[in-house]
């Protein structure tokens, strides 16, 4: 049946076409947040790297967070800024291979605070037992198996797109390159692959639930503790990881988890820009403004280089 179809060589991103009289201002604005993103998780990498006091499984698990972000949004702000100044089209294959990298990182992201999740409930649980468990080699385990699993969990639903027939249109009314969007472009049957976007995002709510359910037994575990100050400590400590997953996981239910069919730019923008800049500049605020050990060492790492270079 679809043997004439030409397939589309180009994808065009409607982006801000809307508010091309702003793009200067934008392109200002979202330059300076990328840097931010760029420096501010690059800085904690850094120190979790470097600083002796930082090398325990939480802050590896941060510093890992900080890479990904770091990779995240090198797939997606710099294109987004290159259309700002200069619109212009993306070939399909570039675009099908940024959706591909987009899922990759977001589910290395996803599994990372799943296990950020499991290593705060041994810590407050298990706290006995937790140096035992959480071992230098179960972190390296855990994160090179939490990259193989995402750099392969979307290699399938790639290769059924790319061998899909599409005919026009081909505008996609986001920021980015998205597997859902580019399905929706296509002139065939897509009844498989919108099984397999189920499968998949079932798989990330198994994941919210299970961060959900390790927070549930984590506070009701705090509640017990007898020292404010500890209390207090736990707190802190699980309030600033649970605010990232609340964004994360939330800004995935918007974008995938959909009752209608298709949404309007605005929003899809809306929750293109919640997932691919503002919750990548979250995280250098929150742990890094927010987690009094990180601020202990960069205020050390500040004091060495003036004693350096003075």
């Amino acid at each position: 049946m679809y043997h004439n179809v030409s397939k589309i060589q180009d994808i065009i991103l409607s982006g801000f076409s809307d508010l091309q009289q702003f793009r200067g201002l934008l392109f200002m604005v979202f330059l300076f947040i990328y840097l931010f993103i760029v420096f501010g998780n690059g800085l904690i990498a850094l120190l979790v790297l470097l600083e002796p006091s930082l090398q325990f499984p939480m802050y590896f698990f941060i510093g890992t967070l900080s890479c990904i972000e770091i990779c995240y949004t090198a797939v997606t702000i710099p294109k987004m800024l290159g259309n700002l100044m200069v619109e212009k089209k993306i070939s399909f294959s570039s675009c099908l291979l940024q959706a591909y990298f987009l899922h990759v990182l977001g589910v290395a992201e996803c599994y990372t605070l799943t296990l950020m999740a499991y290593d705060r409930y041994l810590a407050i649980c298990k706290p006995l037992r937790y140096s035992a468990i959480m071992t230098t080699g179960l972190f390296i385990k855990s994160v090179l198996g939490c990259l193989f699993w995402a750099f392969n969990c979307p290699v399938f639903e790639m290769i059924l797109i790319s061998r899909l027939p599409f005919c026009g249109p081909n505008l996609i009314n986001n920021i980015f390159c998205d597997f859902p969007p580019l399905i929706d472009l296509a002139c065939s049957d897509i009844r498989l692959l919108k099984i397999v976007e189920s499968v998949a995002s079932s798989m990330i709510m198994v994941n919210f639930v299970c961060v959900l359910l390790s927070y549930i037994k984590v506070l009701i575990d705090i509640l017990k503790i007898k020292s404010e100050v500890g209390r207090q400590k736990a707190f802190s400590t699980c309030g600033t990881h649970l605010m990232v997953v609340v964004l994360f996981f939330g800004s995935i239910g918007f974008m995938y988890i959909r009752i209608g069919k298709s949404y309007s730019a605005d929003y899809n923008r809306a929750v293109g820009l919640t997932f691919a800049v503002f919750i990548p500049l979250t995280n250098p605020v929150i742990y890094g403004l927010r987690n009094q050990e990180i601020k202990k060492s960069f205020k050390k790492l500040l004091k060495c280089s003036n004693i350096k270079y003075n």
